[in-house]
């Protein structure tokens, strides 16, 4: 077995056997939605149903990147393209990296397409391969191989810096990115991976061509705390102490959806602590298009097809009752309700310039 199988196997063990949580909020606790006592509306008639890079999905949720590589991978992505088929929402799949140097593994990967012939699906390439001399070739090649309906390329400088024998060169990747964005065949999003994204990153990845963004901020899996665990069965005690040093950085999910929607018109799936429906709601009234989720899917898998499937009709149950408590009918509606936004999120926001009151007075 590789290095890099190795350490997918880790991370995988890792995320669902330690403590890797952050110990920081996703923000989502400052943010209320206004209760209404007459809807006006019927429930049955709520739809969930919405578009996003062009793609029809039957309720506002994506499977968020998970894994790739393994032949432990490969089941456990049958099962979450299985069920991300039968209920039309997202998926999409771990870093590619791995089919370059080993293209055995690319089953691992496109049984995601087999199992998920018509919905959304979203390649996975790192940004610290671009500098390392990935190109188009290569994009095409992860995106030709589960037929992606648009590309990832995730963004981790974090996890790489605390990574054992990380990648930490970032150098012209602005540049790659703006290469990638004109010569793909697919729409690009660029995601981070539990750090989250501010601003004045988004609007620089909207100017290079990028078409969405992929939150994952602050509030759920820490890849520092993943890494920390790594490399404290290693003993490779210098990493071990940044990754625990590191284990809260970043900006947390909540605050992210408002920075990034409010300064680009990018399509945006909010990431990264997301649990519940109600959070899903939550994210598409500040901002966001899609709501991702990652560590509670890979637990119901691992547990098998009913568990997970049992799981994904819970929360987008949850989130169609959500929305007729808000008087939302639909999505769109949904973008448009009054939020109340308060504590240590509205304080983040108003030092960064954000007017908050600006969504209690939505109607």
């Amino acid at each position: 077995m590789s290095g890099i199988e190795k350490r997918k196997l880790r991370h995988v063990r890792v995320s669902l056997e330690e403590e890797v949580e952050t110990d920081i909020s996703t923000g989502f606790k400052d943010v209320h939605l206004i209760h209404r006592a007459l809807p006006e509306i019927d429930l049955d008639e709520v739809s969930l149903e919405t578009c996003f890079l062009g793609k029809k999905l039957a309720a506002p949720l994506v499977i968020s990147a998970i894994t790739g590589g393994t032949d432990e991978a490969k089941d456990i992505n049958a099962v979450l393209a299985e069920v991300a088929e039968e209920r039309q929402i997202g998926i999409g799949v771990g870093s590619q990296r791995i089919v370059v140097d080993q293209p055995e593994t690319v089953p691992t990967f496109s049984v995601v397409r087999e199992k998920a012939p018509t919905t959304f699906v979203m390649g996975n390439v790192g940004t610290p391969q671009l500098s390392l001399g990935w190109g188009v070739k290569e994009a095409q090649m992860c995106i030709d191989m589960v037929d992606a309906d648009a590309l990832a390329l995730h963004m981790n400088p974090l996890q790489e810096a605390v990574q054992v024998d990380g990648d930490t060169d970032y150098r012209g990747v602005y540049a790659k990115i703006k290469e990638l964005s004109k010569d793909i065949s697919v729409p690009l999003i660029m995601k981070e991976t539990g750090a989250g994204i501010a601003w004045e990153d988004a609007m620089r990845m909207q100017e290079a061509g990028a078409s969405g963004l992929e939150i994952s901020g602050v509030g759920g899996t820490s890849w520092s705390a993943v890494e920390y665990h790594i490399a404290k069965e290693v003993g490779k005690k210098d990493m071990e102490y940044l990754g625990q040093a590191l284990w809260n950085w970043g900006v947390p999910t909540a605050i992210s959806v408002v920075e990034t929607s409010n300064k680009t018109t990018l399509e945006i799936i909010a990431s990264g602590g997301l649990r519940t429906g109600a959070e899903v709601v939550k994210s598409i009234a500040l901002g966001a298009h899609l709501g991702g989720m990652a560590k509670p899917f890979l637990e119901k898998a691992v547990e098998g097809r009913d568990s997970l499937s049992e799981h994904v009709d819970h929360i987008i149950r949850e989130i169609k009752v959500v929305m007729f408590l808000v008087g939302a009918k639909n999505v769109e509606e949904l973008r448009r309700v009054p939020v109340v936004i308060l504590g240590r999120t509205a304080e983040w926001l108003g030092r960064r310039g954000f007017n908050v009151d600006e969504y209690v007075s939505r109607t």
